[in-house]
């Protein structure tokens, strides 16, 4: 899984390649700048975000694609423990409640997930 050759401001994979409950940790450029990102798969619904804690702004996962809580149903900061949605990235739990992740597009491409920085 690596940018899309076309286009370094976009990250692309086959959407098969994720399975429900799955992340993965990748890289895009924004203004040509390393953003360092993920996706998960929430049921079938594809969320990506900037992997970095609105709070602390330090990456979310201390070890490599470790973005969730033990039960699997938030994304959790291994920093200081900020809880957040996996579907909006809002924090529901911790040092900074109310804060969000910040979202990146993600788009369908026949049978390939794109994602890509905002304008």
């Amino acid at each position: 899984m690596e940018p899309a050759a076309e286009e370094p401001s976009a990250w692309s994979c086959a959407a098969g390649a994720l399975a429900p409950g799955q992340t993965a940790k990748f890289r895009l450029y924004r203004r040509g700048k390393p953003v360092e990102a993920f996706i998960i798969n929430t049921d079938g619904a594809y969320h990506a975000y900037v992997n970095r804690c609105p709070h602390a702004g330090t990456p979310l996962d201390l070890w490599p694609n470790e973005f969730l809580t033990e039960d699997g149903r938030h994304l959790i900061c291994s920093t200081h423990g900020a809880i957040f949605e996996r579907p909006t990235g809002l924090c529901i739990e911790g040092p900074c409640p109310g804060a969000s992740l910040e979202r990146l597009l993600v788009q369908s491409s026949g049978s390939a997930l794109v994602v890509r920085c905002p304008s």
